[in-house]
């Protein structure tokens, strides 16, 4: 098959799903529309299978919250379990109800910060036309970056495992971004340049929204960017990459 011919074709695809539909891949085969892991706000349950209780649930919280605590100021092989345990005023075996290992417990929580990265696809449904479009592009680069101020110490180490090459983890990291990227290919691919491959493009998009989200305080401070000339510079790139403006 013609290049031309293929991203046509991929163009079709990629154009033809919203959210709730299917779409057929390039075989004809149906693919159902993205489906996110199983969401945090399921009830919890212990180790052994059990639901928990109200106080269940609550001390799994705490367990948590102390974890996420600890994060902020030690690398995820530096906290113990007695750590997180003592935090709360509880015992390791009580922590062993909940969670294998400290890992289980980030990876718990990489999972929750992962779901509230999903709203941000909400703003690639609409269009992005002219200086409304471009209102949004500095929308959603603002709304990444205060997401990951918010949530910096679990999403470093989600993506620290992620690149050591923790399948548990690499997998929380792409359904996070997926949404995300997902609709970066299908704005280049209806109203993108047609010289671009639009999954390369959605995947070079986010990677450089998420390099910039974790570092703009580093560049800052190294070379005296403002965190508004970040927002504004990121917001230009997309907004030239995934629509056909004029220079």
């Amino acid at each position: 098959m013609p290049l031309s011919a293929c991203r046509d074709s991929l163009v079709r695809y990629l154009c033809s799903f919203t959210a709730g539909t299917l779409a057929t891949n390039l075989t004809g085969s149906q693919i159902p529309a993205y489906a996110p892991p199983m969401s945090s706000t399921d009830p919890p349950v212990a180790l052994d299978g059990r639901s928990l209780g109200k106080r269940g649930a609550l001390t799994r919280r705490r367990l948590l919250d102390a974890t996420a605590e600890l994060l902020e100021t030690h690398g995820v092989r530096d906290v113990r379990v007695v750590d997180i345990a003592r935090s709360v005023g509880t015992s390791p075996a009580t922590f062993y109800q909940y969670f294998r290992d400290v890992e289980e417990a980030v990876l718990a929580l990489a999972e929750e910060v992962g779901e509230q990265a999903s709203p941000l696809s909400e703003l690639l449904e609409r269009p992005w036309k002219g200086e409304v479009g471009l209102d949004l592009a500095r929308e959603l680069v603002d709304a990444f970056i205060t997401y990951w101020d918010r949530h910096r110490a679990v999403l470093r180490t989600r993506n620290l495992a992620a690149q050591e090459g923790d399948q548990r983890f690499r997998d929380v990291r792409n359904g996070a971004l997926r949404p995300l990227t997902e609709g970066f290919a299908r704005k280049v691919a209806c109203d993108g340049p047609p010289e671009l491959s639009p999954y390369a493009a959605a995947a070079a998009v986010v990677a450089m929204m998420e390099r910039l989200a974790a570092f703009h305080v580093d560049i800052g401070e190294r070379y005296g960017t403002s965190r508004a000339e970040v927002v504004e510079t990121t917001a230009w790139i997309i907004y030239r990459t995934v629509t056909r403006s004029p220079s």
